[in-house]
């Protein structure tokens, strides 16, 4: 089906949609969900189908209140229990053992679900209105730039969706970070929002999954988050501009201007002193420099610490060169 795609702030209007289990992207902090009805088996075979996504990759729910948390998923022990007080609603996706009535095609038939309560007032006022969940994995083509933005997402679904629920631009910029409990040891399956260092401040250690032979949380595949021009990241900047100085590109860094290169073709993202700020401009960036018409883009790589380290996992997994 081609949709007349709108763009509109009446949160009623993407309920009525919702409630006829058809899909809306919606805000978050993050960036734009496409969500469905998580109950609806219906209804998210179309995000599946929207989006080109295969049904073995699992989806986010999304719900209103902590409550929920405990309506979806079982076994929450004491770790969890202080993870949903300390970051709940935020940025902050947990793995949990679903419970049987969670349709299998949201979790792609895996026994955990993964659960988040978004920190966006648009988001939640409509999930307020609601009496069930919203799946909501971002709002754009299966393995191309996440949309920070409702213009993002019209570009990229536009005619695959019937409304985008404008909410602004996303604060946090980037996506949230996924963590699971084995055996009451907390492991991080996607690098985000939160760091490392602040989850390990409320629970303790914590170690990353090594394992991508399986696709166990979303956000684990080796390309993902990809323009449609060719990317690469490169501590090396110089050097790299040396290496394809025939080709027309695009610069995004930070701290300063290329001396290499036109300013017009350089985006700075931010300064390192403020990692946040950078993720927060990372995507809007990639989405200008991929529709302007270049051979390539260069990105410079951050210090990989804090932050920088989950802008790096997501730029590691944009590169194509």
């Amino acid at each position: 089906m081609i949709f007349e795609t709108e763009i509109g702030t009446d949160i009623l209007r993407a309920k009525q949609l919702l409630d006829k289990e058809e899909i809306v992207a919606i805000p978050t902090e993050t960036v734009y969900g496409l969500a469905a009805n998580a109950f609806s088996e219906k209804a998210i075979n179309k995000v599946y189908h929207a989006k080109g996504r295969p049904t073995t990759n699992p989806l986010i729910i999304h719900v209103a209140s902590k409550n929920w948390i405990y309506e979806v998923a079982n076994e929450i022990n004491e770790k969890a229990e202080l993870l949903i007080e300390k970051f709940m609603p935020g940025p902050l996706t947990l793995l949990l053992p679903k419970k049987k009535f969670v349709p299998d095609i949201v979790t792609s038939g895996l026994p955990n679900v993964a659960i988040r309560f978004p920190a966006h007032p648009v988001a939640n006022k409509l999930l307020e209105l609601l009496d069930y969940p919203l799946a909501a994995p971002s709002a754009n083509p299966f393995g191309f730039i996440s949309p920070t933005t409702a213009k993002h997402v019209y570009s990229q679904m536009s005619g695959k969706i019937p409304f985008i629920l404008d909410g602004g631009k996303c604060t946090a910029g980037i996506e949230s970070t996924i963590i699971g409990l084995k055996n009451e040891m907390p492991v991080i399956y996607r690098l985000g929002s939160i760091t490392i260092s602040e989850i390990e401040d409320v629970v303790g250690p914590v170690t990353i999954n090594s394992d991508t032979t399986k696709t166990l949380a979303p956000g684990m595949l080796k390309k993902h988050y990809s323009p449609r021009t060719p990317l690469l990241l490169t501590q090396n900047v110089e050097q790299a501009l040396n290496i394809y100085a025939g080709k027309k590109i695009g610069l995004l860094t930070y701290n300063s201007y290329s001396p290499q290169l036109q300013e017009q073709h350089q985006i700075v993202l931010g300064k390192t002193t403020n990692m946040s700020v950078i993720a927060y401009n990372l995507y809007s960036a990639m989405h200008t420099m991929d529709n302007a018409g270049y051979d390539l883009i260069i990105v410079n790589k951050l210090p990989d610490e804090g932050i920088g380290k989950s802008i790096n996992d997501r730029l590691n997994r944009a590169s194509t060169v």
